[in-house]
């Protein structure tokens, strides 16, 4: 289990990986849209964060095609979404450039929502992690599907406080949206 360092208020990593992509001919890997199934689970991952209370202050999301409507489809299930910030280097990012760009984050945010691709996410999500509840852990080794959710809390000052093996694992969740 974590443990309270006597630094700084209780933060949350929300870890979003996009949802399922279409494989087009003669479209870059940047460029892929989401399939059918990923516009119908998008809207299922914003849904499954505000019931969980996990709404982020910031959202911070990979320049893909695919992760920005991942970001547009989730947020617009809630009333005011938080301001977004589309960084490239998230795209196809290593756990170690994932965690960079989340150190840059202002001290203010308490809950930020990462959206991106595997295997950085997945790998991210297992190298933070230094305990996690229930299986959760054992499920992320498993399998970081499209659409899944994991939630990192820990105390710290600032993001720069986050490192390897300091946060828990406290929930992950693979929202699917109703086939119509």
């Amino acid at each position: 289990m974590i443990e309270r360092a006597g630094a700084g208020p209780l933060r949350r990593l929300v870890v979003l990986r996009h949802a399922k992509s279409a494989w087009p001919l003669d479209v870059a890997d940047h460029e892929r849209p989401l399939a059918p199934r990923g516009r119908r689970d998008a809207p299922a991952a914003g849904r499954a964060l505000a019931e969980a209370d996990c709404l982020p202050d910031l959202t911070l999301c990979s320049t893909a095609v695919r992760a920005r409507r991942t970001w547009e489809l989730a947020a617009a299930e809630w009333g005011t979404p938080p301001p977004v910030r589309y960084d490239r280097r998230l795209y196809a990012a290593s756990p170690a450039g994932l965690l960079a760009v989340v150190h840059e984050v202002s001290a203010e945010v308490e809950t930020l929502l990462l959206i991106g691709h595997n295997p950085g996410l997945e790998e991210l999500v297992l190298a933070l992690a230094g305990d996690g509840l229930d299986d959760s852990l054992e499920r992320v080794r498993t399998k970081f599907p499209t659409s899944a959710i994991a939630v990192l809390s820990w105390y710290g000052t600032t993001w720069q406080d986050l490192t390897p093996g300091a946060a828990l694992l406290t929930s992950v969740t693979v929202p699917r949206g109703a086939k119509k």
